[in-house]
Formats: C-alpha cells, structure tokens, sequence
C-alpha cells in the first residue's frame, strides 16, 4: 500500500500569542502541545511519517520539546521556512521580518516527499474524523498522483462556528460549494467574530460581511500530491513579481493559491466535511480554554492521560 505523509506547518512566529513560541505550548495533562494530539490522530488514521516544517532558529528548542520524542513512534523528517529562501534573482527586502506564508512554507518539503500528504497548521487541533477522511481519500484516489490537469486536491471542510476564538477575530478561508460537493471558491476572511449577534468579518480590502456560521471553512488542511510541488514554485515565482513596491507583509498564501487555480480551472477541490471541533491557541487567552478541552477529551476517553504511554 502507498505511504501517506503528514506535513506540519510549525514556522509561524506567532505574533498576536504575546512572546511565546505557541506551536510549543504545553496544554495536555501530561504535558503534550496540540501537535501531539494531531500526530497521534494521523498516526491511528494510517499515515507514516511526519515532516515538521520550521525556522532554522527553532530546530534546536523544537527536538529537544516534540521532534526526539516523535522520532520513536513515526519516521520524521525537517524542512525549513527562512525569508531568504527565494528563487534565483529575488531578494528579501530588508524590512521584512514575516515569513512568507502557508505556500512557502509547504514548497520547503520539494524533495522531501514522494507519497500523497496531508498540511496541516501545528498551533490547530482538527480531531480525528478529518485525518481520517483526507488519508482515505488520498489513497483511493491514487490515480491522481502524477496528475496536473487538473490538479486533484481534497480539504477538510469544518462548519465555521465550530473554528472561532472567544477572545478575538480569526482569518479562514470561508468557502463555496458546488451541489457535488466539490470546492467553487474559498475567499480568505478576516476578524470573523460574534458582533451585535451576528458573524461579521472584513474582506481583502477591510469591507465588513455578514456571514454564515454553518459555512464550510478551510483551516488550512489540505489533502495534496507531490506534484503540485512544481505549482507551488512557479506560482512563488509569480507571487514574488507582483509584489507591490514597499510591500513587506504580502503572503503567499494556500487558499489564494488553491482559490486561484480553481478560478482558472487548473485544480478540482474535494470538500471532505467534519463536525469536529476546532480549537487552537491564537491569543495567549486562548491556552486556557485549549487546555480545559483538551481534559474534556481525556475524561470522556478520547484520548489517555499520557497520549503515547
């Protein structure tokens, strides 16, 4: 059988968490961080390895805290997200000091991964029926391996108010579906929260919307082959020359990506729905209530005490 790779996106700065590194924020009761919890759902769902994504600076805190200890229940594997890391004849302005965004970051993994894989933010946990979903279909849909015209992709689809924050706005990326339940667009929206009783957020140029709370929405876990690599790098080439002059925080961002490749017919997107319910640490006033879930889950017998005892 095909091997499945689970690919975490882990070099995030994390600015809005107050100083921490929050990938690294313990919030289980023995200790674990959110990756824990997702790797351990990947691993029961089938999938093989893992390949952590991270900043150079990071490596050293990151083995010591989760990369040794997961080394001894899956094959694991580095790549790294630097703001140097640019095609020939492009330059990091010297202003700059944000990574380049989720597109970036899953191209670090070129030459690291042959087998179908599933991305997945490390700071988010998703639960167990997404894992599953995405590594079954990525298998059954094997066929789609070498394919680029049009590009197969699957995502998991999570209801949108199961993904807000009770301590600020979020950025998702709220989607439309076709009657086949395949993806027609996904528009990334930000400062989504409760307003006056209703789900408002601002659009790419700060309009307000109105918004609903059933709406699929992507976290950012993407079902994906090894050949949309080489789209990820001609597209970053192509982010990289458009970028506005004194721009120094435009993102080259997965749903854009996906969104515009639909748009253009290039890609069909599988919508694989989960009731699940997200929760992860964006504010450092979230770690609180990350935790109190996390024991909800170990007191109704999600998950043990001690996750990999």
């Amino acid at each position: 059988m095909a091997k499945t790779t689970l690919v975490i996106m882990a070099a995030g700065i994390g600015s809005r968490f107050g100083g921490g590194i929050k990938q690294l924020t313990p919030v289980g009761p023995g200790g674990e961080i959110i990756m824990d919890y997702s790797i351990y759902d990947a691993r029961e769902a089938g999938f093989d390895e893992v390949i952590f994504i991270i900043r150079k600076d990071l490596e050293k805190d990151f083995k010591e805290i989760i990369g040794d200890r997961i080394e001894k229940i899956l094959p694991v594997k580095y790549a790294f997200q630097e703001l140097d890391d640019l095609p020939e004849g492009f330059e990091k302005p010297v202003e700059r000091t944000k990574p380049w965004g989720t597109g970036q970051a899953v191209l670090a993994i070129k030459g690291l991964v042959d087998n179908p894989f599933v991305v997945i933010n490390a700071d988010d946990y998703y639960g167990k029926e997404a894992f599953v979903k995405l590594h079954d279909y990525l298998l059954a849909h094997m066929d789609a391996a070498g394919q680029k015209d049009p590009y197969e992709i699957s995502m998991a689809g999570f209801i949108l108010k199961n993904t807000l924050s009770e301590n600020g706005g979020v950025t998702r990326g709220v989607c439309q579906t076709e009657a086949d339940g395949r993806l027609k667009n996904v528009k990334e929206t930000g400062e989504i929260q409760y307003r006056d009783g209703k789900l408002m957020g601002v659009d790419d140029d700060k309009n307000p919307v109105e918004l609903n709370e059933d709406s699929y929405v992507s976290m950012n876990m993407w079902g994906l082959y090894p050949c949309f690599l080489e789209e990820l790098e001609t597209g970053f080439q192509e982010f990289l020359s458009n970028i506005k002059e004194g721009d120094i925080k435009a993102e080259y961002l997965l749903p854009r990506i996906i969104d515009k490749m639909l748009k253009e017919g290039r890609a069909e997107v599988s919508v694989l729905e989960t009731r699940d319910k997200w929760f992860g640490v964006t504010y450092q006033e979230d770690k609180q209530s990350v935790m109190d879930s996390i024991h909800d889950l170990v007191k109704k017998g999600v998950y043990k005490e001690k996750l990999f005892s």
